[in-house]
């Protein structure tokens, strides 16, 4: 079996495709630097875990969305629109009505040639009446099959698969990752399906998981079948309301290189599909119209959640454990202590939306109640004092949306049942055709409680932070578009590493010129300066100090041809801490993407060199995978990085793909730490893949 997945590398993989009976979708360019910076913002490296984030952008390939009937939630969850665009677009439809043709766009403010030739694919200009009758028989054997295959592994011998000597810890499992999916989609109406991983290290077939994967999901999901029934849920499922203060279990984005893309609204319900063993619900919803201008969403989930499992102070074995001290959000289980912890907690949760909307305006009323069999004690420590502890958690809260002519006022302002009240609210401003305006301010006090919140912010919790943000689009001249913004914020309480309340700000600026498609180029500069402890203060005296960091950045793509393109990076920053010496350091890398129209063989492949003096001085690049499954790696210290993807299309339904990616550092002698080391300076992991469609 691994010889046969090892023989699949040599197959080509086509990487990007714009005609609609493509088998590929890559992110948008725009996206594809919207990950980048959410890794960037949360200070991580690896592999982005929600792995089928663009996964509507190919159902609207099959059935194009109607920018005619398009509602504000159903925009944002494509995922290729900012919120200026989006507000531009309802308020163009609100003043001037339907559209008569599809480039008609040009006529809305932020709609320029080049990002209409991008979603051609995906949108059209129909204005017909909703379709609530297709028969719900012809929805679940009609439509299209997708069954996916991939396998994963890291080369290289790590510790953690090394023989085992006595008293030593080692992975239970062997190093291969696993990967089957099967989802039926008709259109956006209707997915249901089931998705199985084993992740690296973890037994198959064997010990803690006899039944073979890890991790089992299984969806149902139906949307817009009548003008009733607006959506519903069976099995695994994704939540959000409102800006996320309560609950938001989707991928929010952040501070990112499109200073628009700040609202986080979209459809509450989203079937689950990914990989990611955190983030979804699992049980049942529904959202229900009543006329054209109420809608209820009610949900109920039952769940069993991994936690570190509070030891009693006692020497009996069968004493049960009502206590755990932290939940563990990694989704792995390759070491006993990891094992135990799997399932260790069951969460209840419920809630419910209602919401009245006209037009391009809503309110809403979200409540949420958390409830799990064991009570949260955390290890108390004086950054973590207001952070919640307990076995149930209430949430209530009102979202809203208010749309008139060029101004998008919107927020969500929640209280947890401590009393403590957290808001965050925006607005969208179209000062002139050719320049628009965002602004945010967040107010989240030290001892506001939630357990899946994600509201724009700059640290993760939706506690301790105060903030206020400007964003700023020009459109000066065809083909050129520049983008700014700004945003401070203090911390009141203490931090992780940080033991007294402090601030910080952070700016970014870009220039960027598109000439059709033949041309792609931008410049950009950022720099950060936030407080942390001091790395040479006295453990009993901690004192904070200034961390900069400046980065700047350009980026080209050209078309050669229409079946080659080439792209360029180069990197280059400090960091510096409290105006001390500054640690320098760059990355350049080349690209080039072949990717015949009519030939059945195509790859990508990317050369990387980067020259650092440590993590602290870090580029992120994102990097194209397997289909839905994307990497971003840190580049950092000194070496090189190389991968090629290839692609065969052995027939319009069967695809194989395949990757090998390595990371060569020239600086050092081992790589990684504790079970995942590697004995010397390369990181070598080969993909495969297999999809049929039908």
């Amino acid at each position: 079996m691994q010889k046969l997945l090892l023989i699949l590398l040599f197959f080509p993989v086509v990487l990007c495709a714009q005609l609609r009976d493509s088998v590929r979708v890559d992110p948008p360019a725009n996206a594809q630097e919207i990950i980048e910076d959410f890794l960037q913002n949360t200070d991580s490296e690896g592999d982005f875990d929600f792995n089928t984030f663009f996964e509507l952008l190919e159902d609207y390939l099959n059935a194009p969305l109607d920018l005619n009937r398009a509602s504000e939630a159903t925009l944002r969850d494509m995922g290729i629109f900012n919120d200026a665009q989006i507000r531009n677009l309802l308020n163009y439809r609100q003043i001037a009505g339907e559209l008569i043709s599809i480039y008609e766009l040009q006529a809305v403010p932020g709609f320029e040639l080049p990002f209409i030739r991008r979603i051609l694919p995906y949108v059209t200009v129909r204005g017909d009446v909703d379709d609530y009758q297709i028969p719900f028989k012809e929805m679940l054997v009609g439509g299209r099959h997708e069954v996916y295959l991939r396998w994963s592994r890291i080369l290289e011998q790590q510790r953690g698969y090394t023989p085992s000597e006595t008293g030593a810890s080692r992975y239970l499992g062997d190093p291969n990752q696993l990967y089957v999916r099967y989802r039926h989609a008709y259109g956006t109406r209707l997915s249901y399906g089931f998705t199985a991983e084993k992740d690296r290290g973890e037994e198959f077939f064997r010990g803690s998981n006899p039944q073979g994967f890890d991790f089992y999901s299984a969806h149902f999901f139906l949307r817009d079948y009548s003008k009733t029934l607006k959506a519903l849920a069976i099995g695994d499922y994704a939540v959000s309301f409102g800006q996320g203060l309560m609950l938001f279990t989707g991928f929010g984005i952040g501070k990112s290189s499109n200073p628009m893309t700040i609202k986080r609204s979209g459809q509450i319900l989203r079937p689950y599909t990914s990989a990611n063993e955190v983030n979804f619900f699992r049980g049942a919803g529904a959202t229900l119209a009543f006329g054209k201008q109420i809608e209820t969403t009610v949900f109920a989930s039952i769940r069993g959640r991994n936690a570190a499992l509070l030891e009693p102070d006692t020497t009996e074995s069968d004493i049960e454990i009502r206590n755990f001290t932290s939940f563990d959000l990694a989704g792995l289980h390759r070491t006993p202590t990891e094992i135990a912890r799997k399932n260790a907690l069951q969460q209840f949760t419920t809630g419910a939306s209602i919401r009245w909307k006209r037009r391009n305006s809503h309110i809403a009323f979200n409540a949420l109640y958390n409830k799990f069999d064991k009570t949260l004690t955390p290890n108390i420590r004086p950054y973590n004092r207001f952070f919640f502890a307990g076995d149930e958690l209430v949430n209530v809260g009102v979202d809203y949306s208010l749309i008139r002519g060029n101004i998008n006022f919107f927020g969500e302002t929640a209280m947890s049942d401590n009393g403590a009240i957290a808001t965050v609210n925006a607005m969208l401003i179209g000062l002139d055709r050719k320049i628009d305006l965002a602004i945010l301010h967040r107010y989240f006090p030290r001892d506001y409680q939630a357990l899946n919140p994600n509201p724009f912010a700059e640290t993760l919790g939706a506690r301790n932070e105060q903030g206020l943000y400007f964003g700023l689009e020009m459109r000066p001249a065809r083909n050129w578009t520049a983008f700014a913004y700004f945003d401070a914020w203090s911390h009141p309480w203490l931090r992780f590493n940080v033991d007294a309340p402090s601030r910080g700000y952070e700016y970014r600026v870009r220039v960027n010129y598109e000439l059709r498609r033949r041309l792609r180029a931008f410049v950009e500069v950022r720099e950060e300066i936030k407080e942390r402890n001091a790395p040479e203060s006295p453990d009993n005296y901690r004192i904070l100090a200034d961390f900069r960091t400046f980065q700047t950045r350009l980026h080209i793509e050209r078309q050669i041809s229409r079946v080659l393109e080439l792209r360029s990076r180069l990197d280059w920053g400090f960091s510096q801490v409290d105006g001390g010496r500054q640690s320098t350091g760059f990355s350049v890398y080349q690209d080039v993407i072949f990717r015949p129209i009519s030939f059945p063989l195509s790859f990508t492949t990317r050369f990387a060199v980067f020259d650092t003096e440590g993590f602290q001085t870090r580029f992120y690049s994102f990097e194209s995978d397997l289909l839905f499954n994307f990497s971003i790696p840190a580049y950092y210290n000194r070496g090189t990085r190389f991968y090629l993807n290839m692609r065969y299309r052995a027939t319009r339904n069967l695809t194989i793909e395949g990757r090998i990616a390595q990371t060569y550092w020239a600086n050092q002698e081992t790589i990684g730490s504790g079970l995942e080391t590697i004995e010397g300076p390369t990181r070598t992991q080969a993909s495969a893949q297999i999809r049929y469609r039908f």
